[in-house]
Order: C-alpha cells, then structure tokens, then sequence
C-alpha cells in the first residue's frame, strides 16, 4: 500500500520522535508514506491570525501538490490535519473564496483528494485486526489518558473523526495494546499550543488542568497525535500536581508493543523522561 504523507514542521524538529516512529511503524505494516515534495508549512492555527487568505492559502499550495499524486493523503500532526481539511471544505464549498485561493496559489483543485489524519487511517485503512499480528509486548501496567486536543475533532464539519465531544478511537488504539485507556473529561479540551510562546501562564494553567485530571483518573501517561500538543504538554507542566506524566506519540506505543527496531533512540527526544515509567513497568529491556 502506498500514500502520500505531508509531514508537517514539527516532524523535522520538535517531533523527530513521532516521525522516526510512525515511519518504523508504518514500514513494518507494509505502507510506504511518500513525502510530498517541496511542501511549505500549513499555517496551522496561526497563520490565519496575520491574514485570512494567507490561513487558506498555506494549506492549500499542499493540496495542490498532493492532489498531483493521485494518492491519498495522510498527515500526523493534528493542527496541519485541521489547516488542510478547512482549506479543502472553503476550495470545495466556496466558490468566490475558492476561486481567489486557487488565483492566489495558481492551481485548480479537482476535489478528488483524500485527506486523513494519520491515526484515522491507520484504524480505518489498515484496522486493528491488521495490527494485532505484530504486536509481541502487551503494554500491561500503562494507564493512559488519551488526549485527542481540539483539532483532531472539531469542528467536526472539518475533521470528521470520531464524536468530537467524547472521541474514543485512540482508546480503541491502545486498548489494542493491552495498556489500559482511562476514563476523563479533559480528552478533548485544548491545550492553548498556539499561545505557548505569547502566553506562557495561561498555557501553564490549561496544561496543568490537563494532566491534573489525568493524573485524578489514575493515568501515569497521556497519549496524543499532534506535534504541537506534545511538546506543549511536556513542556508547560509544572509539577504542581505533585508528579509530571510522560506524553507519548501514539505510533510510539505502537512501536513499543511492536517490539520495532530503534524504539529506545524515541525516548531520549522527550521533555518528560518516560524511561523510569517504562523501566518500572518492565517494558525495556
């Protein structure tokens, strides 16, 4: 199986643990994820706030590359995942807006173009019935608190994954380790990423909400898929509910269950160090 794979910032640089483990990940599955060439930075949640059009624009020149594959698309990071699939909604839906973004990026969008967040392709095109062969390492003794954050979800006329209130499908992920996914209202609150740098207090507050209800729903990790939302949470935790909690890619699980090459080299790129959890838990070796 082969698609195409718009990796986002973060992928080459704050996130190299998530794109070395979704690439291991996805190898071992037999996917192969062909980068889209010369691709630019989707804006994300930002770029809007400086000019609407340009919110649009940035996105949408990848979706002009993309759309050349003929593939589908799959991206990792759930703030590029949300940039794109709004540009894609305004490019099909709009047609003076469309039009002006077309102009702008100078392409004709052919509305033919798959876009998936990362983790909903994996259970939705390759399923859990695929995984379960490979996995070797049951992740007994992790209690994870899924984090899905705003974008994956919302708005759900954008993204189209899951109940964007009370989404479960990360939980069915790592359920499908054998770790154990925890039952919290926090799952899809937003972890204010955008603001981390312009606000740091207020970022500090969110997060620490975040992970104090986690750690109240008896987690000793949380589990996410995007970039911005995981360095964010490992970066902007306190301490001040007493300990702070690993945040984990999802393919990183993925990677750890599977036994895969190269897992260990994952670890060393967190702020929070995971290894006492994982060593404590019998999960390395």
């Amino acid at each position: 199986m082969e698609v195409s794979f718009y990796p986002g910032c973060t992928a080459h640089s704050t996130g190299l643990e998530y794109s070395s483990s979704l690439k291991a990940v996805f190898d071992s599955l037999g996917v192969n994820l062909l980068e889209i060439e010369d691709w630019n930075c989707c804006g994300a949640a930002a770029a809007h706030a400086l000019n609407g059009l340009l919110g649009y624009a940035l996105p949408a020149r990848n979706i002009a590359i993309a759309q050349e594959l003929d593939l589908p698309l799959v991206v990792p990071c759930a703030g590029c995942f949300n940039a794109l699939r709004r540009a894609q909604k305004l490019l099909a839906e709009e047609k003076e807006a469309g039009r002006k973004i077309e102009e702008i990026v100078g392409f004709k969008y052919n509305g033919k173009l798959q876009i998936q967040a990362m983790v909903d392709f994996m259970l939705k095109r390759i399923g859990l019935n695929k995984l379960k062969p490979h996995l070797v390492r049951p992740l007994s003794g992790l209690k994870v608190a899924c984090y899905y954050g705003c974008a994956l979800v919302r708005r759900p006329e954008v993204a189209g994954i899951g109940d964007h209130e009370n989404p479960t499908f990360l939980d069915d992920l790592v359920g499908c380790l054998n770790a154990r996914p925890v039952e919290w209202s926090y799952k899809a609150d937003c972890c204010g990423a955008d603001l981390a740098l312009t606000h740091a207090s207020i970022v500090e507050n969110l997060v620490d909400k975040i992970t104090g209800m986690a750690i109240e729903a008896g987690a000793n990790c949380l589990v996410c898929s995007c970039g911005l939302c995981q360095i964010n949470l490992e970066m902007r935790q306190t301490g001040r509910n007493g300990l702070k909690l690993p945040v984990f890619y999802f393919t990183e699980l993925m990677g750890l269950a599977m036994d895969l090459e190269g897992k260990n080299k994952w670890w060393k790129k967190h702020l929070v160090n995971p290894e006492p959890l994982l060593w404590a838990l019998n999960l390395l070796e």
